[in-house]
């Protein structure tokens, strides 16, 4: 007995180093566990997890115009992707994926096995729930951590989803090159063709690119493509998943030569550049970008293609205008052929651009009543500049601006006939407000009343002009705005007062700052051409303003509506005094300083706009249902165009030409009268009623009541 105690005594050291060891180990292997686990997500998050999307833009007559994407991918059901493809990726990829439980042991042999002899392997180790696990939640990297997480996530998956599902996630996730995820994508990059369409050569080709997308591309690599193609062909073949006839037949059929979705030139690209930033700015770079959503715009893409096409044309040709006047030219030559000695290759021609700045321009339509923007192009070539000069840039209005004058003394009692001062005015400022100087009868006169002013450095003087210098004394007010007048726009302003002018400019629309000085009159404030279009619109529309708007509603993936339009009206001027505007805005087309619009033979209402040096041009036109704006000038405010006395109707030019293909399915209706309005034959030059027996008499429209009543 006692030998048998100290015999157990003396191994007693080496009993508890082995209960400790084990005890250490348990701890080790719970801790390196509890790692293992802790970098696993839920596996029930597979039910919720949706892959990056393409969100699409769809244009007004839900045609598809551009796609937002991180990632070129497409979620299809099971039931809408071929048999042949599901079946190539299973023989390659798993062929015991309907056996396993996530793992498969006879894939890991056989892998060990191609290692050990080197022969050609038909599928590799991991299954295709472990690649879906690996593909969804973990990294790429090859590590024995991710190995182990991978495996024990794979087990997971599988009791938690049908083999169906983990099919079709597989199917929707895989990356198959050239930023395609998912066989819907790649059918279209590779073949521009829907899963449907897809034969069984095309669909072997797509999985054949699952191991390395890029090797076996059919573009850059097609015979390494065609021999990955003819193995899928085989492996389906042994497996019985097609017969001999199919396989031959699928083996004869043509390689794809060159990529059939090409990146061309897509037309509305300043639109589509616009609502992303308003877009990204409400919901954030990651649902715009990989949320899939569905925008659905208010832009007619077939009328901005044209619109930009003509526009552009245009343009060219009086950039070469102008660079003839100064010497230059920038028009496109022919390439030449060079002869070369024999053998020899000919030198490469550079071209060299001349320095020579290219006129700039912009353009925007919209529906009068709704606000909704069918056209918008912010400048020419979008790749060299994404500065979008119809909703970013603020520019000088000029002459454009008068209508909002007009409609101040509207307001203050003044009728189309109303005579109006066309004569020579002085201001000057005293340091503190703008005043006009006392009332003379020509320029000479005044030319020496600021002379005294001229001299002190306490007062400022100006003296408006008429372009081309001239005044016709006393002319209708009508006139005055057809003909464009700026004496009579600054002896207006000079009556009405600034602050009625600002105030008719706010309620029309107009949120940029405007100078309380009386050459507001011609346009020296600086607006941008969206807030100007809705707000000169807001008088063909009867005096009530609706704002610019660019997106009709949002959906997300599943199609629930994020936003939506509402239409919001706000009167702003009664239907009369707009009424009575719009109809002196359509003398500018039949009689005035926009007549070449005429030529459209429709009942348009316009103003031109010309600032000084012409650095700025303007034309604006509306119909009952349609306005539309256009501006040209040089980004960095040059006067280039003076050379060749470029204007506002040099614009109406190529505005007009593109409202010629906008509006040939509009009806050429003219505007509504409003109830309160009447009419009356006029002397134009008086402004009293006319003789019957008078021939240039002219059928004038006033509020009822406010009518001539003598001859």
């Amino acid at each position: 007995m006692k030998k048998y105690l100290k015999k157990l005594f003396s191994t007693k050291p080496i009993l508890f180093g082995c209960l400790a060891g084990l005890f250490l180990l348990i701890i080790c292997t719970a801790v390196f566990m509890r790692y293992i686990f802790s970098g696993l997500p839920p596996v029930y998050e597979m039910e919720e997890y949706t892959p990056s999307l393409t969100t699409r833009v769809y244009d007004r007559n839900n045609k598809l115009i551009h796609e937002f994407s991180i990632e070129k991918r497409s979620m299809v059901p099971l039931s809408e992707i071929p048999v042949d493809l599901q079946n190539a990726v299973v023989a390659m990829e798993d062929r015991e994926f309907f056996e396993h439980a996530g793992l498969s042991f006879k894939g890991i042999f056989r892998a060990a096995l191609h290692d050990l002899i080197h022969v050609s392997a038909k599928q590799g180790a991991s299954t295709l729930t472990q690649q879906l696990s690996r593909g969804v939640f973990l990294s790429q990297e090859k590590r024995l951590i991710r190995k182990i997480r991978e495996i024990i996530l794979a087990v997971q998956i599988e009791h938690q989803f049908s083999k169906q599902e983990i099919l079709q996630l597989y199917l929707n996730q895989m990356y198959l090159g050239r930023g395609a995820y998912g066989v819907k994508s790649a059918a279209k990059r590779y073949f521009n063709k829907d899963l449907s369409e897809l034969t069984t050569g095309e669909a072997a080709i797509i999985v054949g690119l699952v191991p390395a997308p890029e090797r076996y591309n059919p573009f850059t690599n097609p015979e390494l493509s065609r021999q990955r193609r003819d193995l899928v062909l085989s492996v389906m073949k042994e497996q019985g998943y097609i017969t001999q006839e199919e396989y031959e037949a699928a083996k004869q059929e043509p390689m794809p030569t060159r990529q059939t979705v090409t990146e061309e030139y897509k037309p509305g690209l300043y639109f589509i550049e616009h609502i992303r930033r308003v877009l990204e700015e409400k919901y954030g770079t990651e649902t715009l970008w990989k949320g899939g959503l569905n925008i659905y715009t208010t832009v007619d893409i077939d009328q901005q293609a044209a619109a930009e096409q003509i526009m552009n044309d245009r343009l060219q040709k009086l950039d070469e205008r102008v660079a003839k006047s100064l010497g230059i030219d920038i028009t496109p030559k022919e390439p030449q052929p060079q002869e070369t000695p024999e053998g020899e290759e000919a030198p490469a021609e550079e071209e060299t651009e001349p320095d020579f700045p290219r006129l700039q321009g912009a353009f925007m339509v919209r529906d009068v009543k709704t606000g909704a923007v069918r056209v918008l192009i912010g400048g020419r070539e979008f790749d060299e500049s994404k500065f979008n000069r119809a909703t970013q840039a603020k520019r000088q209005p000029g002459s454009s601006f008068k209508p909002y004058v007009w409609m101040a003394a509207l307001q203050k009692g003044y009728t189309p006939a109303t005579l109006v001062k066309d004569l020579p005015t002085m201001f000057y400022n005293d340091g503190r407000n703008w005043r006009t100087f006392d009332e003379t009868s020509d320029l000479y006169s005044l030319d020496l009343a600021k002379q005294s002013f001229i001299s002190s450095k306490d007062f400022n003087v100006w003296v408006p002009q008429n372009y081309g210098g001239r005044n016709e004394g006393w002319i209708t007010l009508r006139r005055g705005l057809e003909k464009s007048k700026n004496l009579v726009a600054v002896n207006l302003i000079d009556t009405v007062g600034v602050p009625a002018v600002v105030r008719v400019a706010r309620k029309a629309g107009i949120t940029s700052a405007l100078p309380r000085v009386p050459a507001l009159a011609l346009g020296v404030s600086v607006l941008t051409m969206d807030e100007h279009l809705a707000a000169l619109t807001t008088f063909a529309n009867a005096g009530i303003h609706t704002d610019n708007y660019y997106i009709e509603r949002v959906e997300d993936a599943n199609g629930r509506i994020l936003e939506q339009h509402i239409p919001m009206e706000k009167a702003a001027f009664s239907p009369q005094d707009s009424y009575l505007l719009i109809n002196m805005m359509k003398g500018v087309v039949q009689r005035g300083s926009g007549r070449y619009v005429s030529r459209l033979g429709r009942n348009i209402a316009g103003k031109t706009g010309t600032t000084q040096s012409h650095r700025d041009m303007w034309f604006v036109g509306m119909t009952p249902r349609t306005a539309a704006i256009g501006w040209m000038g040089y980004d960095d405010d040059s006067a280039y165009a003076d050379k060749i006395h470029l204007e506002g109707s040099n614009t109406g030019h190529w505005w007009s030409d593109i409202m010629e293909e906008l509006l040939k399915d509009e009806p050429n209706d003219d505007f509504a009268v409003p109830e309160g309005i009447s009419f009356a034959y006029i002397n134009p030059n008086t402004g009293k009623l006319a003789m019957p027996t008078e021939r240039n008499k002219f059928w004038e429209a006033f509020i009822k009541g406010t009518e001539p009543k003598s001859y």
